[in-house]
């Protein structure tokens, strides 16, 4: 097996999930570089991967200063930072990791995505959801043929409402002018997906979607902008940061409080204090939405609803109807429930075993080590799985989000192929 490098631009949570893979497979991977301006996430780096000291940054155009020295650059900085390093990492001659979304405008994405095609490089967006035995078993059974033709499915996506109170009122991805909307930054996994199961392009969409939770207007009387500082609902609100980040919350969550995967509680607490995790849900500076829907036609007349929603305690539910019958699924459960039109009598089937031989376990279902397994195949034997999925598909779907973006504001239905005529 050919043993492939890496370097990694931004070592945040994204950055050390798929570095890490590295440690659990070093006979695939091995990490050489990081480009990384906080201390103690680099440091974090170097520890576990001893060669990446000789080319260890603060500033990605430093690593990116130094002549092509790995097989691969993953990309897994903040979104408004993707394209710059992208672009480099293409010009030098890298196979890239590009975690998602692209770029937060259709005007950068489109720019990356002609820059990687004239070149050639070898681009794996981090549309992870691909890579899962649920998504794959999916896509095995609309592909069968038991549904008959697909005509319709309703998708969910359950937030989480700690998940959104995380990463969507209080950390990284609060503001869309910081970072990128809602729609894209948390649900191109889902837009993707869906257009993948179908296999055909979608042609308009219509979305609405608000703010109206997480609010000044919903903040309790008498709470002060930081929970520890004394607030009245302490005992009761299911979003005071000590209960949650020292109880509720999940590791990765709590590691994000002090950028250190190994902080103790009490190091928690003291960042509560006055960091922005510590401050009350319903006194930041947060204006994405916290539910929306985008209703689409796909080609073949096929209609789609998405439902993107934060009250609830999380998860991924779809039902897909067909000519042939229906299937419904949930994924955090193994066993689906198909009814064949023909006789209405719903059968189980276990969606876990049907996926194949392949096995995938980790973050995001098994996403996480799906794409990285994937990776590998991709570049050192140049060989895609069917759940590759094309650098221009991969665009050509965030429009589907842009666009949706533009049919909130608007109120308008969106066709697709208009508003693909409008990036320049």
């Amino acid at each position: 097996m050919k043993k492939l490098s890496m370097i990694v631009i931004g070592a945040g949570g994204r950055g050390r999930t798929y570095t890490g893979f590295a440690n659990k497979y070093p006979d695939m991977y091995e990490v050489i570089g990081v480009a990384e301006p906080l201390d103690v996430r680099r440091e974090y780096i170097i520890k576990r991967h001893p060669k990446a000291a000789e080319h260890a940054y603060t500033h990605w155009k430093d690593i990116l200063a130094v002549p092509k020295f790995a097989d691969i650059a993953i990309i897994s900085t903040m979104d408004r930072m993707h394209m710059e390093p992208a672009l480099k990492a293409i010009e030098l001659g890298y196979d890239l990791l590009l975690e998602k979304p692209i770029a937060p405008t259709p005007e950068e994405c489109k720019v990356l995505v002609e820059a990687a095609e004239k070149k050639g490089t070898r681009i794996l967006v981090c549309h992870v959801l691909r890579y899962t035995n649920f998504f794959r078993a999916l896509k095995k059974f609309i592909d069968s043929g038991k549904l008959g033709r697909v005509m319709s499915i309703v998708h969910t996506e359950g937030v989480g409402n700690l998940h959104q109170s995380h990463s969507f009122v209080r950390g990284n991805w609060h503001n869309s002018e910081e970072s990128s909307f809602m729609l894209l930054q948390k649900s191109c996994h889902d837009l993707d997906i869906l257009q993948w199961l179908i296999g055909k392009e979608c042609k308009r969409v219509q979305s609405f979607g608000s703010l109206s939770y997480f609010t000044a207007a919903n903040r309790p009387e008498g709470a002060p902008d930081y929970c520890l500082d004394g607030c009245p609902k302490a005992d009761t609100c299911r979003f005071h940061a000590k209960t949650v980040y020292l109880g509720t919350a999940k590791t990765w969550m709590r590691n994000a409080v002090c950028e250190n995967p190994e902080a103790t509680d009490e190091d928690v607490l003291e960042a509560l204090k006055r960091g922005r995790f510590g401050r009350c849900v319903f006194a930041c500076n947060n204006d994405v939405v916290d539910h929306q829907v985008v209703n689409m036609e796909f080609e073949d007349d096929i209609t789609v609803t998405f439902s993107m929603n934060a009250f609830n305690p999380g998860g991924r539910d779809i039902r897909i109807m067909g000519t042939e019958g229906e299937l419904i699924a949930s994924m955090s459960k193994p066993i689906a429930y198909y009814t064949p039109l023909s006789t209405a009598k719903t059968e189980e089937i276990n969606l876990i075993e049907s996926a194949g031989d392949e096995s995938i376990a980790g973050g995001h279902g098994g996403g996480d080590t799906g794409i990285m397994f994937a990776l590998h195949d991709l570049v050192a034997e140049n060989k895609a799985s069917e759940s590759v999925c094309p650098i221009r598909t991969a665009y050509k779907n965030h429009l589907i989000a842009f666009a949706a973006e533009e049919s909130r504001h608007t109120g308008k239905v969106v066709s697709l192929d208009e508003y693909e005529s409008r990036v320049k």
